[in-house]
């Protein structure tokens, strides 16, 4: 399958792309060096208590997504390279659990999710293998744009958790949303995807993005969910912009489409929650009715009679959620005639 896109030069006209030369790095050619490689342990709703690793430097990608907190892409490629001594990740994170535990922080996980995309890195693998011996977790969250190399799905096997972004299933839509490198192919990504997500042996996680105008479609989302069943994923996340994105005028999709979202997942038998910028759990009751509802609609859409069994359980006014509406912290929408009610985006 060949899904070519065009230059990227020609659709970027105004992406800069800066002459970076070589860094010698204890003698090895290290192309962009990273000064600071590992951040953290900071809270994450997906890895609980996570230590960041930044392998590789702003911002380096094959793609630059319309969304994407970090800015426009200033260079987009597709070519693996040497970034950062796997030494000097291994020193640095190292450094950091070390202090952590030293002021009695928990680490649940070592996570890469760097200034650009981490697979992009030579010695990701190699990097896995060293970070082994300080005990914890390793994860990588991918936006899956070099899933086609067999060397990169190798080394992504050697990690514990890998989250796999997954945008659209439509080319035109994929071009428009992840604004891919021109000689990337959508189906030989979703090709390299599918094969990773057969042979991996830990655990797989999923994340949509759903933009206004993009991808929110019935027909795109649809494709999207069957597509992700075929994974059989732990978990899917269907995610909105939260951050200032690159570009503007991009919104997150509305209470209707990310609804639409969630019940198209779950009627494939996904483990779907959405991650709209609030850290809910669902399984926290604290007796605050009103918390403990806004708390599970930020993860997870409730139908209707959900919520008045919530509601008669806790021993609450029935009144509460129509107050919650009124307030403009919850969304009623509709779903194949079912009332389901959604946490309000912030700034929505």
């Amino acid at each position: 399958m060949r899904n070519q896109a065009p230059s990227a030069r020609r659709r970027f006209p105004n992406v800069r792309r800066p002459m970076l030369g070589p860094v010698k790095e204890g003698g090895t050619h290290v192309e962009n060096k990273v000064e600071k490689t590992a951040f953290g342990p900071v809270p994450s709703r997906r890895l609980a208590r996570s230590l960041g690793i930044n392998n590789i430097p702003p911002k380096i990608c094959p793609y630059s997504c319309v969304y994407c907190q970090l800015g426009r892409t200033s260079r987009l490629r597709i070519e693996r390279g040497e970034f950062c001594e796997p030494d000097k990740i291994l020193r640095d994170v190292g450094d950091k659990v070390r202090q952590a535990r030293r002021r009695g922080e928990a680490i649940d996980y070592l996570t890469f999710v760097p200034d650009g995309e981490p697979t992009l890195d030579l010695h990701l693998g190699e990097e896995i293998k060293r970070l082994r011996q300080i005990g914890l977790k390793i994860a990588v969250i991918t936006n899956s744009s070099l899933l086609w190399r067999t060397d990169v799905r190798e080394d992504l096997l050697l990690a514990d958790w890998v989250s796999l972004k997954v945008d659209a299933l439509g080319p035109n839509v994929w071009r428009k949303i992840n604004r891919p490198h021109g000689s990337l192919s959508l189906g030989r990504i979703l090709e390299g995807i599918s094969e990773f997500a057969r042979v991996f042996k830990g655990e797989l996680v999923t994340e949509t993005m759903i933009i206004q105008g993009f991808n929110d479609r019935a027909g795109e989302i649809e494709k999207i969910s069957a597509f992700v069943a075929g994974l059989k994923p732990k978990k899917s996340y269907i995610s909105v912009p939260i951050r200032p994105p690159a570009e503007e005028g991009i919104h997150p999709a509305d209470a209707y489409f990310l609804n639409l979202a969630h019940q198209a997942f779950k009627e494939k038998s996904i483990d779907a929650e959405l991650l709209i910028g609030y850290e809910g759990n669902a399984f926290a009751f604290t007796g605050n009715v009103e918390e403990d509802l806004l708390s599970i609609m930020s993860v997870h859409p409730m139908k209707e009679d959900a919520v008045y069994r919530f509601l008669k359980k806790a021993k609450a006014d029935p009144s509460t959620v129509r107050r919650l509406v009124k307030g403009g912290k919850l969304v009623e929408t509709q779903y194949r005639d079912r009332t389901f009610y959604v946490r309000k985006l912030p700034d929505s």
